[in-house]
């Protein structure tokens, strides 16, 4: 998922929200205090508390601010784990690449070749088109129902299935035609991207996923949660908005059914897991150059999104290449430079009272964790 938190922004600018106020209150910290400061600007601007792990040419850094639950003073986990979002296509984009490589799949094979009647018009998407955002199908994302209606919180504990979401964005005409003239942004996409993957494989997604890249990596604090509606171990507690009896109420959504983030999202991991897992792909260990290449080409000329990777230059010119995410109670960046010297994974989880927004802080800690 991306973008959520803009979602329930425009569904609650308005209302007043009754909420305890967070403390930014630091836990031990591993290293000096400028990482540190910088991330109790994030907590500042809008969030109950947040973790971060910096990796430079002086080492790593792991540290936290604000607190793990509302209304309590126990810190944020510095190595807790989260919903990861939208960074999950990145995993996902690697599995797809994988077999591309493996002579499995290609690259402009149709959707229709794949997954027969699923998609209109699917003789004309191709597997490029969707892992670069520029097949034009509409996003299931904005067919949900979302906080702070009451029919957002009915189905906080159900299992959706891809062929639902699928069918949902499908009901709506194409955002633009035809496929590959324009770039748009659609959770849509990596459903699809999900289904080819157990079609390719005879698996799941998840278990391709845990097979070719949380294994072989080691990344012990991440895995694929499928309808699992908890974040195991050490983790800092996320909220949204209800409205009762004429005020926004901020609930603890933690827990839920993440079924209805699928391929797209649903994804559990930790600030170190992700650091790892970039600088392996961008490392050239998960894939060979030609495709890493591939992966790194943006959709539409002057884009800054490729297939399933991101990218931005820094204040100072750097340019980093990672992915990030919202999970509607989290929001995740995690990006490295080309050379991956120097690496950030910042998570907040989010206070969304809308008196503030920490995109800006989260920026001001990547360009000073990468310039700096």
């Amino acid at each position: 998922m991306k973008r959520v938190h803009r979602v329930l922004v425009a569904a609650t600018t308005g209302l007043a929200v009754v909420a305890a106020p967070a403390v930014a209150t630091a836990a031990p910290q591993e290293a000096d205090a400028g990482p540190q400061s910088w991330l109790d600007e994030v907590v500042a601007a809008g969030a109950v508390g947040a973790l971060a792990e910096v990796r430079d040419e002086d080492g790593v850094w792991r540290g936290t601010s604000g607190v793990a639950e509302m209304g309590k003073t126990r810190a944020v986990p510095v190595r807790g784990r989260f919903r990861v979002g939208s960074i999950t296509k990145t995993f996902v984009a690697t599995v797809i690449l994988q077999l591309v490589g493996e002579g499995r799949l290609g690259l402009d094979d149709t959707v229709e070749a794949w997954l027969p009647g699923v998609v209109p018009d699917g003789h004309r998407i191709t597997v490029r088109h969707l892992l670069n955002h520029t097949s034009g199908l509409y996003d299931y994302l904005r067919t949900l129902p979302m906080p702070p209606t009451q029919e957002f919180w009915d189905n906080r504990w159900r299992t959706w299935t891809a062929s639902e979401l699928v069918q949902r964005a499908v009901a709506n005409p194409p955002t633009f035609e035809p496929p590959g003239s324009a770039y748009a942004y659609s959770n849509t996409n990596y459903v699809l991207l999900g289904r080819i993957v157990e079609e390719v494989t005879g698996g799941s997604y998840g278990e391709e996923i845990e097979r070719r890249v949380i294994r072989p990596l080691r990344l012990r604090g991440s895995w694929v949660p499928g309808t699992s509606p908890r974040i195991r171990g050490p983790h800092p507690h996320g909220y949204v908005p209800t409205l009762q009896g004429g005020e926004m109420r901020l609930v603890d959504y933690t827990e839920m059914n993440p079924s209805v983030f699928g391929a797209s999202g649903e994804m559990i991991s930790t600030t170190r897991d992700l650091n790892r897992f970039f600088a392996a792909l961008l490392g050239g260990r998960l894939l060979p150059g030609h495709l890493l290449d591939e992966m790194r080409t943006p959709g539409v000329e002057g884009g800054m999104y490729g297939l399933g990777l991101a990218w931005r230059d820094t204040s100072c010119g750097v340019r980093v290449y990672g992915n990030d995410g919202d999970a509607l109670a989290y929001q995740s960046w995690s990006f490295s430079t080309e050379d991956r010297r120097r690496q950030v994974t910042v998570t907040v989880a989010l206070t969304p009272d809308f008196r503030g927004d920490p995109d800006d802080a989260v920026d001001a800690f990547l360009n000073e964790a990468v310039c700096g």
